[in-house]
């Protein structure tokens, strides 16, 4: 979700600290690597929020600033459908980019993803939906 490994180092450390600090409050309502998921996730956002605040530019810019940093990546390669794929997830909305990753590179089922945003299976799926007919687009027209 942050494209760059030192950021996600960052974010990763964050977690671990959140993780070391909650665990005598982790409840078992739900399994540990829901728990785990869902401070993963909450600490990718809220890093990418900080990000775009500390350089006082909207999300779309953030959004359109790791779309450079993959290009600016020395292996990246316009053809390769991989760097391609990359740049298509980095135009999504937020929230569709977040339910694609979880679906498509972790092959997270929906009911573990609702349990983790917290939101229906219906929307899931729809939001999946329409983030893969947007990345199937944007392949066709790049």
């Amino acid at each position: 979700m942050v494209v760059e490994h030192e950021d996600a180092n960052d974010v990763l450390q964050n977690v671990l600290i959140r993780v070391w600090n909650g665990l005598e409050n982790f409840r078992e309502d739900s399994q540990l690597y829901t728990w785990l998921y869902r401070i993963a996730t909450n600490e990718s956002l809220t890093f990418l929020e900080q990000s775009r605040k500390r350089s006082s530019v909207s999300l779309n810019d953030l959004e359109s600033g790791l779309a450079n940093k993959i290009v600016a990546d020395k292996n990246f390669d316009p053809q390769r459908l991989e760097w391609k794929l990359q740049l298509a997830i980095q135009q999504l909305p937020e929230k569709q980019r977040v339910v694609f990753n979880l679906r498509y590179y972790d092959e997270m089922p929906y009911e573990e993803m609702s349990r983790i945003l917290e939101t229906s299976e219906g929307a899931l799926k729809a939001s999946y939906h329409h983030a893969a007919k947007k990345i199937e687009e944007y392949i066709r027209n790049n």
